[in-house]
């Protein structure tokens, strides 16, 4: 069995298909698949997908990007949100200096009202980070400090030594398509140093479909082509990568029946 740690199945690219999106994916041999969440305004949707399929989880949060829309999440807001029954991650969340839709202290007080619930409630936060490494890290190592959380790095394209920072604070490293780009030698590198039970795999469906599918909408059963490109980088088989993926996403995520 495949995790899809990351998607988003409530798009406008998946959402009309969505039934054939699912039976693809199963059919792929992807068993579980989180769909995130970006906007609280999507929660009553994405709690509907989930509610329909056994197999479908979500998260609650506000990405970076829509902070400034939405306004900065309360703790209480999403702590009430963190208590529905499939809900099962806190995020996507972070910082993003790259496009900068949100001001950064907005995005700031967003990333650590996550961090508090994730504290509070033991299900892991889901980070976005671009382009903002640094202020990413200094946030986790001063919340660590106040008491730890659990969480991963989603569709991570950092540095080896920004990977290894996380690693120290106890994060996991989740990699998506990207990691098959001809241009990713970077990225594969540091993924290398990355050890195996501390790797997630994602679409982060619609967007950025692996080799060979790049161009198209990207979907959970693409999920196979970035196992298959993990199984050749690490020198094992495709059922070990997708074997050691699924049980270090069930020991982050521990509300998965």
């Amino acid at each position: 069995m495949i995790v899809d740690s990351h998607c988003h199945l409530d798009f406008n690219e998946l959402y009309p298909d969505l039934e054939n999106v699912v039976a693809r994916a199963s059919s792929a041999g992807v068993g579980i698949l989180q769909t995130i969440c970006t906007k609280l305004t999507e929660i009553e949707k994405l709690a509907e997908i989930a509610d329909k399929y056994p197999n479908i989880y979500h998260s609650i949060g506000v990405h970076p990007h829509e902070v400034e829309k939405e306004g900065v999440p309360s703790y209480e807001t999403l702590l009430k949100f963190a208590k529905y029954q499939k809900a099962i991650g806190i995020g996507e969340t972070g910082l993003d200096y790259h496009y900068e839709h949100s001001k950064r202290d907005m995005q700031k007080e967003s990333f650590i009202s996550h961090i508090r619930v994730s504290r509070e409630t033991g299900l892991p936060i889901i980070i976005h980070t671009r382009s903002a490494e640094e202020d990413t890290l200094d946030i986790l190592n001063s919340q660590m400090k106040i008491g730890y959380f659990p969480g991963l790095i989603h569709c991570f394209t950092a540095s080896q030594e920004f990977a290894q920072e996380c690693l120290d604070l106890g994060l996991y490293i989740s990699v998506s398509g990207i990691i098959t780009f001809k241009n990713a030698a970077a990225l594969r590198d540091a993924i290398k140093s990355v050890p195996l039970g501390r790797l997630l795999v994602e679409t982060d469906a619609p967007y950025l479909a692996p080799v060979p599918m790049r161009g198209k909408p990207n979907e959970p059963s693409f999920i196979v082509y970035t196992v298959d490109f993990l199984a050749d980088m690490f020198g094992v088989t495709s059922k070990e990568i997708a074997d050691i993926t699924t049980q270090n996403f069930l020991k982050l995520f521990t509300r998965v029946n």
